[in-house]
């Protein structure tokens, strides 16, 4: 006996949370965004991130 193999493919939906492709660029571009505004901050006011926060 020989088992046919499948004609249709499933099409399966991109998950809403955990590891996709979608939540790891959105990551990403928001690590770009804050490392820009920290490196920003710095200029603007010549104190480092933790003395502008007053941790330092």
């Amino acid at each position: 006996m020989t088992q046919s193999q499948p004609t249709v493919t499933p099409k399966l939906q991109e998950p809403k949370f955990g590891f996709n492709d979608y939540a790891e660029r959105l990551n990403g571009r928001a690590a770009m965004i804050g490392f820009v505004a920290t490196l920003l901050i710095e200029y603007v006011t010549g104190k480092g991130l933790l003395e502008w926060l007053g941790l330092y």
